[in-house]
């Protein structure tokens, strides 16, 4: 019985991993509020490199809004693992994680909707 509990654990945490994912590249897409800003802040690095093309420049922009979205959002779960004393993640840590990466996304999701 043991063993079932493992797995359902495992499963949880994927899943909630899995929409942590999701919601961070939800709001790394060009209708994100942040695009065009972090677009203009990330040009002169790329500058002169083959990440300067459209296309690239496209998802390397994407890609850095979503993996600050998730460094961001996981604050407040590493936070409150470090109070618990968690030696790994638990399922509490991982929803914190994903309501502040649904937080984050929030406004990602406003502008998808056209408000």
């Amino acid at each position: 019985m043991n063993d079932l509990q493992d797995r359902e654990e495992l499963l949880r945490k994927d899943v909630l991993l899995v929409a942590t994912a999701a919601l961070s590249l939800v709001n790394g897409m060009h209708f994100s509020p942040w695009f065009d800003l972090v677009a203009i802040l990330l040009r002169p690095f790329v500058a002169g490199t083959f990440l300067a093309s459209p296309l690239a420049f496209l998802y390397l922009t994407s890609v850095f809004i979503s993996a600050c979205t998730l460094i961001t959002a996981g604050v407040p779960a590493a936070i409150y693992e470090r109070i618990r004393g968690e030696k790994s993640s638990t399922s509490i840590s991982l929803g914190i994680w994903l309501a502040g990466t649904a937080l984050l996304t929030a406004p990602a999701f406003m502008a998808a909707a056209g408000g």
